[in-house]
């Protein structure tokens, strides 16, 4: 333990830490440490370092905390200087957000925290203090039902049903006859805070926490338990990544994206990472929280005016609708467009690389939340490797060494076949969210589709949206198809770390877990019938699509000759046909 020194702080242009800290800090640490150094506007806040992680596990929670008091109230005490507002003040409330951050990127594998330090009191404080009392609750409603999934584990009984506080979501909505959650007013939702509180005590047989450093210790502790959850698990075995470089928490000055029409949140990409073009695109919605888009509760909207003709496209979707109903951030917040294209241009130049950002406008001001080296698919994986070196970004032996060798197998999966494609019936269509062919039998779980794969079937894993939950199963299927969700969800971000075809927003599914039954457009299907989706048009057919092999780019052939300069081993092939000989003279 360095000088045992447990927390880093940043803000306001100045960082304790910085990029090449990541081992210490963990990847979003780093990062958020370096954004300030650099220029990028960032809200303050504090950093607890991986070592701690270990140190929690080694030594208990109890012991931990009394460890770290001093230093988190300290850094707590920096964040009030800097933000001028102070945590748990009825009349001037501070309020912070707690995330995870390993030093390895694990997107939607961990848990966030967003709004903490808000009760009874401090809401109307709050209130008052914006003059928007809706924005308030609307805050506190968000605070309880992640505080009360993540601390509390207020996770569904079983896995038929929705989440518990979803559920309540649901009712208050039906009985307004309102579709979103944004639709809902102040009194409604007071009354989720009251119905939400009951379900914890009823669930849990304890009173929600009042007191913000409770919820504070609550909230950094869930951060670390996270690490050791079965999912987090998973995902490290898949990735080779060992359990002893822990998780590091980062604890921020929340800013909002839920005050007004004026305020947004989004999820953005410097290249594409489905395709590896050099395109910048991206998601956002107004008036919503950055968990609104990963979780994809609502369909976002695109960041650009070339994304969003392109979504309309896809989704036959005429000019005049999108334009007055979807339109892009380009069109309804130029301003802010124009500042967020150019910190995401100035971000990929500093790192040399694809960044996946996730930022959030406030009234008016843009705050940038997170930047990360962006997971990619195999193809994305080449052709950025290669397109950064011909900038002249990168040297050659850094774009071979970009180029993980087992994601060059998705290279050589299978594309459908353009005959087969032509008598298949297109039963819907969603976003293209990760591309690939895959044809399977729809399972509705997760733990279905992992024993289903067991067994020998190849799955097709359908849901309304997928959670971090999902892992085991999305790990097991062909594909994944989903009804919510943009092209920045939890779905579509993991599917194409996997390199899993993936078709996300498919709005015209409705998903019926209890009777394990799928309808689209009058189609009723039944766990166990065979689809087919497409994950480079967003398009899904009923029944089984045959597929072809792969025809491999230029990129690839240049990445080999690459590969060729540098080798130092040669290889030989063992090929018992004529066309094995063929294959393997190709690459």
């Amino acid at each position: 333990m360095r000088d045992n020194k447990r927390v880093y702080t940043f803000g306001n242009g100045l960082a304790e830490g910085a990029a090449d800290m990541r081992d210490l800090l963990g990847g979003k640490g780093a990062n958020l440490a370096e954004m300030n150094r650099i220029g990028v506007p960032v809200p303050p806040g504090f950093t607890i370092t991986t070592e701690t992680c270990n140190e929690y596990f080694a030594r208990g929670k109890d012991t931990l905390i009394s460890l770290l008091s001093d230093e988190v109230m300290r850094a707590v005490h920096h964040i009030e200087a800097l933000m001028g507002a102070t945590f748990g003040d009825p009349t001037n409330p501070l309020l912070v957000s707690v995330r995870s951050g390993a030093r390895a990127s694990m997107p939607g594998m961990m848990d966030t925290i967003l709004n903490l330090g808000l009760n009874d009191v401090v809401v109307e404080g709050l209130a008052k203090k914006t003059g928007n009392p809706r924005f308030a609750y609307d805050s506190y409603r968000r605070f309880v039902q992640m505080y009360g999934d993540v601390v509390l584990g207020m996770k569904p009984e079983t896995k038929e049903d929705i989440a518990p506080f979803e559920e309540i979501i649901d009712r208050v909505k039906a009985q307004r006859g309102v579709r979103l959650d944004n639709e809902l007013n102040v009194d409604e939702l007071k009354s989720l805070v009251v119905l939400f509180k009951q379900e914890i005590k009823r669930r849990t047989g304890k009173d929600f926490p009042t007191d913000p450093m409770e919820q504070l210790w609550g909230a950094i502790c869930a951060v670390f338990d996270s690490w050791m959850n079965e999912r987090a698990i998973l995902y490290r075995k898949m990735e080779g990544i060992p359990a002893e470089w822990g998780t590091a928490v980062n604890v921020q000055a929340m800013v909002f994206g839920n005050m007004g029409d004026t305020s947004a949140t989004g999820v953005c990409f410097s290249r594409n990472a489905g395709t590896g073009e050099n395109v910048f695109n991206g998601e956002y919605l107004v008036n919503a929280q950055g968990e609104d888009v990963v979780a994809g509760i609502r369909t976002p909207q695109q960041i650009t005016l070339e994304g969003s003709r392109k979504w309309a496209n896809q989704q036959g979707v005429d000019e005049e609708i999108r334009r007055t109903k979807f339109p892009s951030m380009e069109e309804t917040m130029p301003e802010i467009y124009a500042q967020l294209n150019s910190i995401q241009d100035k971000l990929e130049q500093h790192y040399h690389d694809m960044q996946d950002m996730e930022f959030t406008v406030q009234d008016g001001k843009l705050w940038f939340l997170q930047t990360r080296n962006g997971k990619r698919t195999g193809t994305a994986m080449v052709k950025i490797a290669m397109d950064l070196l011909k900038e002249g970004q990168i040297d050659e032996k850094t774009a071979i060494l970009r180029c993980e060798p087992n994601k060059l197998d998705e290279l050589l999966h299978p594309v459908f076949d353009k005959e087969a494609l032509a008598q298949a019936r297109v039963l819907t269509r969603g976003l293209p969210a990760s591309p690939g062919a895959a044809s399977g039998q729809i399972v509705f779980f997760a733990d279905d589709a992992a024993k289903w794969h067991e067994d020998g079937h190849k799955v097709i894993m359908v849901r309304i949206e997928t959670s971090p939950e999902d892992l085991a199963g999305m790990t097991a299927a062909e594909g994944i198809l989903t009804a919510r969700g943009g092209m920045t969800s939890h779905a579509a971000v993991v599917a194409r770390g996997m390199g899993k075809c993936c078709v996300s927003g498919a709005g015209a599914l409705n998903v019926d877990y209890k009777n394990r039954t799928v309808e689209i457009d009058g189609v009723k299907l039944k766990e166990g019938d065979y689809i087919s989706i497409n994950g480079s048009t967003g398009e899904v057919y009923e029944g089984e699509v045959h597929t072809k092999a792969a025809e491999l780019s230029g990129d690839f052939a240049d990445l080999m000759t690459l590969a060729d300069k540098y080798a130092r081993l040669k290889v030989r092939t063992n090929a018992d046909t004529p066309h094995d000989a063929q294959s393997a003279r190709n690459f």
